[in-house]
């Protein structure tokens, strides 16, 4: 797959490996490079232009996430023995860093690439391994993983939804709410109850495969948010789900570790995305800055404003410098929970704060949605919300200490 994302590249009539860039870096930074300009243009070209469209209906279309998939931009860390690029997670920061860039919240590539072909990939069998991930990796399917619930949010121990054995099939029966691509998913991770006596000890992790016409499955409403309105979330529910037994993902009772080992890949993708919008607001609202006038000068020319720059600024390279380090010791397998709990925290802390400032910059024009700033600004509120509340996340660092 990373061949096709070579291949890719050269598609777009630019050979971005040439470029004096390179001069710095290995064959692997500049693989990335490319990369980075191969996402840039596909978010520009492909998804950019229905941003208004995404946002009305609710929901992106598929035929972006085929796209994507022709494009060799999914799955890019599964091997390539399962339809994916044969890459590692740099391959995946880089495509969540230009998506930010680009000022794409539609698309959710996070859950989709960056989360469910993992938990696939790490704990389900070698036959659903092959029939599943190179879909995902095509576009074909579209992924996503439901764990919250109505009453629970964070406390995921105590989940209500059921999977109950009917011979060689499970049923499932409950509730999932903000589930992030749950309008459009064909692959579906459903976090269960196999023994609700045991508390943590009784989750486990289902993959159902969906339409609208499953029986026993239903998607409920597109949930109207404050920012990220072309990004489907929405309700689930199950009322005698039918799932084969064999689609459980490791072994009854393994679910709740099974969340743990793979959550600090999605905290450090919150990571990711965190610096890459805090970069992408300082450098938008410099622009803004430089070209807007007031009382006959520069808005940069006013104290206050090179003084609010230079934190912000300072703030951005200082989150780089942690979310850098963290992907380094993700990539040696060496980043624990801990260490990912503060990652998600601190940096999506400092983006809201940072984004916030920048819309002061921007006086009322930063309050208009046709302004980037706006727009980054209500998106990322959620950021400090999902994966873990900041507050959850707090609590779990402080367990290490």
């Amino acid at each position: 797959m990373l061949t096709l994302v070579r291949k890719s590249i050269d598609n777009w009539e630019r050979n971005p490996m040439s470029t004096a860039d390179t001069d710095r870096g290995t064959d692997a930074e500049s693989e990335l490079q490319g990369l980075a300009e191969l996402a840039r243009n596909f978010f520009a070209n492909t998804v950019a232009p229905h941003r208004e469209e995404f946002a009305a209906q609710g929901f992106p279309s598929r035929e972006v996430y085929r796209k994507a998939g022709e494009l060799g931009l999914l799955c890019m860390s599964i091997p390539e023995e399962y339809g994916g690029g044969g890459g590692t997670f740099a391959h995946e920061a880089v495509l969540f860093t230009e998506q930010v860039k680009g000022g794409d919240s539609a698309m959710q590539l996070g859950v989709h690439t960056g989360i469910v072909p993992h938990y696939i990939l790490a704990y389900a069998s070698e036959e659903n391994k092959k029939r599943w991930l190179p879909k995902l990796a095509s576009g074909e399917w579209i992924g996503a993983i439901a764990m919250t619930e109505p009453g629970t949010g964070s406390d995921l121990q105590n989940i209500a939804t059921k999977a109950v054995k009917d011979g060689d099939d499970y049923l499932i029966t409950g509730a999932k709410t903000f589930i992030s691509n749950g309008r459009n998913c064909d692959l579906l991770i459903i976090a269960v109850k196999t023994d609700p006596t045991q508390g943590a000890k009784g989750v486990s992790l289902v993959v159902a495969e969906v339409s609208d016409d499953t029986p026993g499955f239903e998607r409920g409403r597109l949930l109207k948010k404050i920012g990220q309105k072309g990004q489907d979330t929405t309700e689930l529910f199950f009322d005698g789900l039918r799932v084969p037994q064999a689609n459980l993902l490791g072994a009854e009772g393994e679910g709740f570790i099974q969340l743990m080992q793979q959550l600090p890949q999605e905290r450090l993708i919150c990571g990711v995305a965190a610096a890459a919008a805090i970069e992408a607001a300082v450098d938008e609202t410099l622009a803004y800055v430089k070209q807007r006038n007031a009382f006959g000068k520069p808005l940069f020319a006013m104290q206050n404003t090179r003084f609010e720059l230079a934190e912000c600024a300072t703030i951005a390279e200082v989150v780089r410098t942690f979310v850098d380090s963290a992907v380094d010791k993700h990539l040696r397998g060496a980043l624990d929970v801990k260490t990912a709990a503060m990652v998600k925290y601190w940096t999506t802390d400092q983006q809201s704060q940072v984004i916030d400032r920048c819309v002061q910059l921007h006086g009322g024009y930063g309050y208009m949605e046709e302004y980037p700033i706006a727009r980054m600004w209500a998106d990322g509120r959620i950021s400090r919300i999902y994966a873990g509340a900041n507050e959850v996340m707090k609590d779990l660092i402080a367990r290490f200490l």
